[in-house]
Formats: C-alpha cells, sequence, structure tokens
C-alpha cells in the first residue's frame, strides 16, 4: 500500500473504491476491517484536501477580455 500524502486525486479514488468494495462484500475479518476502514477514511480526506486545493486555484483563475488571467471568480461563479 502506497503513503497516502503521495498519492495522486486518481489514484487514491481508486484505492478507496477497492476499500469500499471490500467491505461491502463483508469478506474479511473484524480486525482487516476495522484497518480498511481507517485507510479509507485516510484516503477520503485526503482526497477532500486535493480536491478543495484544485477548487481554490480554479477560483482564482478568469479570463480578460485579452483572454489573460485578470482576477478571480469563486468556483460556484464559473
Amino acid at each position: 500500500m502506497s503513503e497516502i500524502q503521495d498519492m495522486s486525486f486518481e489514484d487514491a479514488m481508486k484505492e478507496l473504491e477497492q476499500v469500499v468494495s471490500q467491505l461491502e462484500r463483508g469478506e474479511v475479518p473484524l480486525d482487516k476491517s476495522i484497518a480498511l476502514y481507517e485507510r479509507g477514511a485516510a484516503l477520503k480526506a485526503h482526497c477532500a484536501r486535493l480536491l478543495k486545493a484544485a477548487e481554490e486555484r480554479v477560483e482564482k483563475i478568469t479570463l480578460g477580455e485579452n483572454g489573460q488571467p485578470s482576477g478571480t471568480t469563486p468556483v460556484e461563479g464559473l
């Protein structure tokens, strides 16, 4: 298993989907289920941080009449 903080958003989401799938099947022992749940929670938090950072970057970028960045617009306003 990779270090979560080094994972891309896509890799973390893929692993999170695998964790959820394993937990939903219920075919793993209780202690492994707990460890999977903890890893899933960490993966979810990592994805949320990366998504928030990406949203903040998009929020800062708007294009002026000349096609050059010229200010900020909230993400909801795009």
